[in-house]
């Protein structure tokens, strides 16, 4: 008895545990095969322990070259898709004006079309204004498809905003540039760090509309894909790994610094 009620008080955080292991399984799966030494092309089965790989993780031609493309256009896109998706949510929620209702609609579109939709007339486009596909168009539609999840994002962050903080500032003889900047900005930011965020992991993760306008060249999902055609290098799983635990760590920064501005508060 006393087992099923400690059982029923921790069900939620069990519940949790599980989910997050889960979730995590496949990353533990990736680290553990960085060290993998296979003897055939493929590593998909542990042979021998080995930390060449992580020595020479620029060891397989190609990879870090796509690597570093797809890092560029991940930050371009995150820094475009940032400033116009958070300018649109400003307008969104505090102005009125005509057709408003059919942008709101409209920004939804991108997020709920299917990719390979959007990538084949991503695709028509391009092809009929005469672009050469390559950096530049995937730049472009990385901003397209990351506009609406900043949008979204911010949005919903500044519909909470309590308007009697600008007001209380603007009583205090501030001007608009300086409420925006010391009032309305540092409220708002937590939702256009997010929007920031997921633009940047939507925007380095992405394939299919890449993949249709891309050209020749080759971002690092790509690199991937094409190389398990062929035989996947341990080095793929080194630079899943490295990248995961940067997350990993950026994360417990923001917790770390999140938790001290709540103390100094207090």
């Amino acid at each position: 008895m006393p087992v099923v009620t400690w059982l029923k008080r921790r069900l939620v955080v069990i519940a949790g545990l599980i989910t997050l292991g889960y979730l995590l399984l496949p990353n533990i799966v990736v680290t553990v095969f960085s060290f993998n030494q296979p003897k055939g092309r493929f590593n998909y089965e542990w042979q021998q322990f080995s930390t060449a790989a992580w020595q020479d993780p620029c060891g397989v031609s190609g990879l870090c070259g796509s690597l570093s493309i797809s890092l560029q256009i991940a930050l371009w896109a995150t820094i475009g898709a940032t400033v116009l998706g958070s300018m649109i949510a400003f307008a969104l929620v505090r102005y009125r004006f005509r057709a408003r209702g059919a942008v709101n609609s409209m920004i939804f579109l991108p997020m709920a079309m299917p990719e390979v939709v959007m990538a084949a007339s991503l695709l028509t486009l391009f092809l009929n204004l005469g672009a050469q596909l390559g950096f530049w168009t995937i730049l472009i539609a990385h901003i397209m498809f990351c506009l609406s999840f900043v949008v979204v994002a911010v949005k919903a962050r500044v519909m909470s905003m309590d308007p009697r903080l600008e007001e209380a500032a603007r009583d205090l003889y501030a001007g608009p540039v300086q409420t925006f900047l010391r009032v309305t900005l540092p409220i708002a930011a937590p939702g256009i760090a997010a929007g920031a965020l997921l633009a940047f992991a939507l925007s380095f993760d992405d394939f299919i509309i890449t993949n249709f306008n891309a050209g020749s060249t080759v971002t690092f999902p790509m690199f991937v894909w094409g190389s398990a055609q062929r035989g996947t290098p341990v080095q793929i799983n080194v630079i899943g790994t490295a990248m995961f635990l940067v997350a990993v760590l950026l994360v417990l920064t923001a917790m770390v610094i999140s938790n001290r501005r709540t103390k100094r508060k207090a």
